[in-house]
């Protein structure tokens, strides 16, 4: 359940309501907005909430009927804000989830330094702000390239270094978080992991920003529970990421659900953004859903681009050429400002 304090509730208040949940075998989550503070109470014992709504300073007392508390509206009404700050290697800052749509692009796999340094250069010439790119690659052939690991992620760091952008890449288990965190802003947990709860845990001691990749065959319920595993362990610094369903269509590599957009709005405070390049599998039909997505409420876009991609070491067919990638830009900028939107 959540508990709504009044504008005026002061902080010995607020702490006897978190007493009182506490002892009653809650774990209190406390988000305080602009206007009042809200506490989420998650676990616990079942309890009358009407006792809690005659506590002094309480305004009201909402019962969540679905399974995910944390990353629902009742628990936090306003638009959740992840700020990465700026630092002597990224340049200046970056918000995720506001008025500006923030954009990721990069090669999928970082194959080698020259590689990774010229596709850097060019899609931050275009305006992206982030650098994408795959140092660990689970694929689904034990003989496909599987990257380069620590040295993939130095690469990575070097070449948002020299071009003040930020850094992010995927982890495939727990056991590589602590080295990671030394080179990436941003920690992406992709499709196949999920719903690997042991890495999601882990991630929520974590205090950098959290990119959840929606599943392969998981419904909107399935993913925010996801997202409720990392906000569970003290880290609400999550951003949802729509990939592409597997449906009986076989013509695209995925089915891009972009109508899962404005239904996470709905349901969910937390920033969602769109990767067309996986949602597609097709060079061609990335850009028309690139803009689709943009229309529909993304707060951001992945895209993968190749200056290469015929001889790319992975998912070349679905990576955009460098001038395909600053015309697509240019056309974000000009559809932007039509739906109250920013695109840099």
């Amino acid at each position: 359940m959540v508990v709504v304090m009044c504008r005026e509730a002061d902080e010995a208040q607020i702490a006897k309501v978190i007493e009182r949940l506490t002892e009653q075998g809650f774990d209190v989550h406390r988000s305080t907005g602009v206007e009042r503070t809200v506490l989420g109470a998650v676990g616990g014992k079942i309890v009358d909430h009407r006792s809690y709504e005659l506590l002094e300073g309480v305004a009201e007392v909402v019962r969540i009927t679905q399974p995910f508390k944390l990353s629902h509206r009742s628990f936090k009404p306003e638009e959740t804000t992840i700020i990465v700050p700026s630092n002597s290697r990224n340049g200046s800052g970056l918000v995720i989830g506001r008025k500006e749509v923030m954009i990721m692009a990069g090669p999928c796999s970082v194959e080698n330094r020259e590689q990774v340094l010229t596709i850097a250069g060019k899609v931050r010439a275009a305006g992206a702000r982030v650098l994408r790119g795959g140092a660990f690659k689970p694929r689904t052939s034990p003989y496909s390239f599987q990257g380069l690991g620590e040295e993939g992620l130095r690469y990575l760091r070097e070449a948002a270094d020299a071009n003040k952008m930020l850094v992010i890449s995927e982890v495939m288990d727990q056991t590589q978080i602590p080295m990671m965190l030394d080179y990436v802003d941003i920690l992406q947990v992709g499709a196949r992991n999920m719903q690997n709860y042991t890495l999601l845990k882990q991630l929520g001691q974590v205090r950098k920003p959290v990119m959840l990749k929606r599943g392969m065959a998981a419904t909107i319920e399935e993913w925010l529970l996801s997202a409720e595993y990392i906000m569970t362990g003290g880290n609400h610094e999550v951003i949802l990421c729509e990939r592409g369903i597997r449906t009986f269509e076989n013509l695209t590599r995925n089915t891009l659900d972009l109508l899962a957009v404005p239904v996470v709005h709905s349901l969910s405070h937390l920033p969602i953004v769109v990767d067309p390049s996986h949602g597609t599998g097709r060079r061609d039909k990335v850009i028309p859903m690139a803009r689709a997505a943009l229309a529909a409420g993304a707060d951001g876009l992945m895209l993968e681009v190749h200056h290469d991609p015929d001889h790319a070491l992975s998912d070349g067919a679905q990576s955009l050429f460098p001038e395909q990638f600053t015309t697509l830009m240019g056309e974000l900028r000009r559809m932007a400002p039509v739906i109250g939107r920013v695109v840099y």
